[in-house]
């Protein structure tokens, strides 16, 4: 899913799956081929992230030869290996490396620790604590000063890799590098290994060439049949053209079923790639569908849509929301409550960013997780909700599941704890529950529900704005600790320079 929404979202763009070198690692990068992946990356245990715990630098992963061979050895049986080009990497520094890598099925390669040793990288495991002593990865202007690198030292570097490379193929005797890809036969183990442990090691299944390899492709050789071209997302672009080139406000109407995916990134994608950086203005394309939508009902939406959903919507709805405005409420005709149906599926607001979701009706499991920046009203939740929050507000005007907050570290969340659970209902190592005292916080409650109403007609919604006294007694606010003290201090910030100003005025 994620891999057909990138797509929608930028159908110029090859899609990669990165994947560690393990044992069972071809049966899940065959997976990834059938997923539509147009690149796979298999990483080995080698890699050299500066930021990664030394346990993880030594123990995770598995030598990248063993994840390479059996990952182009399970395409090749399977005839899927046209389909997807093999890159790979971790701690290749020769052109010896690319060979044999080579050999064994792969087709690219990544660079990443010679490349920065290369421009003066120490290699002193400090890249995320902005105190690297050569000024390669700080933003320290006094360590940046210290940056000797030049352009030129790695442009050398790759020639040298190349003219190595060119060498080792003269001597195997083929023109081109794509002759050697995945010709495991050109490997012979050495013989004159006498080290007791060394000399035991089989390796006869990391260089077997299956039978299939007689008649199937071993590279690749025919990109991947997305099956975007009739998407809804089409014809949503075609009538917002007037909106996209000349900023004129349109409105489009269509019926819309499961099978229905993605719909809105397409179109996203397009805006942001002709307007770039001239965000449209709110509501300039308005589109209400009717019907049951499709995972990943408006991902990545961008400001300047605003999307009208009269049914009910599976997963991942607004995923990487980024700035535009989701609206989902009953269709007209139903009869059931919508404050006690579920309308909307699980994992809501994924990573969104920016924008406003309004649900007349109640959210699955892992509503708004790795939200960091979407405003969201819902009438209900399910397990799981604000997981791994960083930012934006959430209002919640019903029930909650277990484990609300579950590694929330910024925003604040807003929820009417009518049965007076939610202490016991949510997972409160890094936030706090408090009853809602502070005016500014009541009248962002406020405001948030009165924009719910304007756009659900919420019954709940009206019911509580009209008994305010009564229900604002009834709300909590949920909030991380270490983002409370952040925004006490900016607090105290502004009234420092306020109080500086007026000093300066007398």
């Amino acid at each position: 899913q994620l891999i057909f929404d990138l797509k929608c979202t930028n159908p110029e763009a090859n899609i990669s799956v990165k994947l560690v070198s393990e044992y069972g690692v071809g049966t899940i990068a065959a997976g990834v081929v059938k997923a539509k992946a147009d690149l796979i990356t298999i990483s080995g245990l080698e890699g050299g992230t500066g930021a990664s715990p030394v346990s993880s630098i030594k123990h995770a992963g598995l030598p990248v030869e063993l994840g390479i061979s059996e990952t182009h050895q399970t395409l090749v049986m399977n005839d899927l290996r046209s389909r997807v080009k093999l890159q790979t990497d971790g701690q290749l520094k020769t052109g010896r490396d690319v060979v044999l890598l080579g050999l064994l099925g792969a087709e690219e390669f990544g660079f990443s620790t010679a490349a920065l040793i290369t421009l003066g990288c120490v290699m002193m495991r400090k890249c995320h604590l902005n105190t690297c002593p050569v000024g390669v990865a700080t933003q320290d202007e006094s360590l940046r000063k210290r940056f000797l690198g030049k352009a030129d030292n790695v442009e050398n570097f790759f020639r040298f890799i190349a003219e190595d490379v060119r060498g080792i193929l003269a001597e195997i005797g083929v023109r081109s590098f794509d002759d050697i890809v995945g010709q495991t036969h050109l490997i012979t183990p050495r013989t004159d290994i006498d080290h007791w442990k060394a000399k035991h090691v089989d390796i006869s299944r990391m260089i077997y060439y299956p039978p299939q390899a007689y008649k199937n492709d071993l590279n690749f050789k025919k990109p991947q049949i997305h099956k975007i071209d009739n998407i809804m997302d089409n014809r949503l672009i075609e009538a917002s053209s007037k909106a996209i080139n000349t900023g004129e406000k349109v409105w489009i109407s269509e019926t819309i079923k499961n099978t229905d995916r993605a719909v809105g990134a397409m179109l996203s994608g397009k805006i942001v790639k002709t307007l770039g950086a001239n965000q449209l203005p709110d509501d300039t394309i308005n589109a209400r569908f009717y019907g049951s939508a499709g995972q990943s009902f408006g991902a990545f939406l961008t400001k300047g849509v605003t999307f009208i959903l009269e049914g009910d919507s599976n997963d991942y709805l607004g995923k990487g929301l980024s700035g535009g405005k989701i609206v989902v409420v009953p269709p007209r005709a139903s009869k059931f409550v919508p404050e006690e149906n579920i309308i909307i599926g699980n994992t809501v607001l994924y990573g969104a960013t920016a924008g406003e979701l309004f649900v007349k009706g109640i959210a699955g499991e892992r509503f708004a997780v790795r939200n960091s920046g979407a405003i969201a009203v819902v009438e209900g939740v399910g397990d799981h909700g604000c997981e791994y929050m960083t930012g934006g507000r959430v209002v919640v005007l019903g029930e909650t599941g277990r484990n609300f907050a579950a590694g929330m570290s910024g925003g604040i969340a807003y929820v009417l704890d009518r049965k007076g659970d939610l202490d016991y209902l949510s997972n409160k190592g890094l936030v706090e529950l408090e009853p809602l005292k502070d005016y500014t916080d009541v009248n962002e409650l406020q405001a948030l529900i009165g924009r719910h109403l304007l756009f659900t007609k919420s019954r709940l919604a009206e019911e509580i704005l009209v008994n305010w006294n009564h229900y604002i007694k009834k709300f909590v606010k949920v909030i991380p600790l270490e983002y409370k003290k952040v925004l006490q201090e900016q607090k105290l910030e502004t009234i420092r320079k306020k109080i500086e100003l007026a000093e300066d005025a007398f």
